[in-house]
């Protein structure tokens, strides 16, 4: 299997601060998921978003990684990562 990126990824600063408050066990699983999805951002438990366009989302757990496909400069944006709760969609 080829893991080498096709994808360039962007990370948006707020992920990072939400990442620090999370438990570590946790943090890190999530932050494993970001660094795959640039090899291929289709792969996994992933939904996209009605009513948005190219947004995503990746299920880790009992958290959420939501990013946006930017498919002609093939760029993957993550702006946004929570807890699941009734509110997270």
């Amino acid at each position: 299997m080829n893991l080498s990126p096709s994808w360039d990824l962007q990370v948006d600063p707020s992920v990072y601060k939400v990442l620090k408050k999370l438990p570590r066990q946790d943090a890190e699983a999530i932050l494993q998921v970001i660094k795959l999805l640039p090899v291929n951002p289709y792969f996994g438990d992933i939904q996209k978003m009605r009513g948005e366009e190219d947004t995503w989302r990746r299920r880790v757990g009992s958290y959420r990684i939501f990013y946006k496909m930017k498919v002609s400069e093939k760029v993957v944006l993550v702006f946004r990562t929570e807890r699941r709760s009734s509110k997270t969609y």
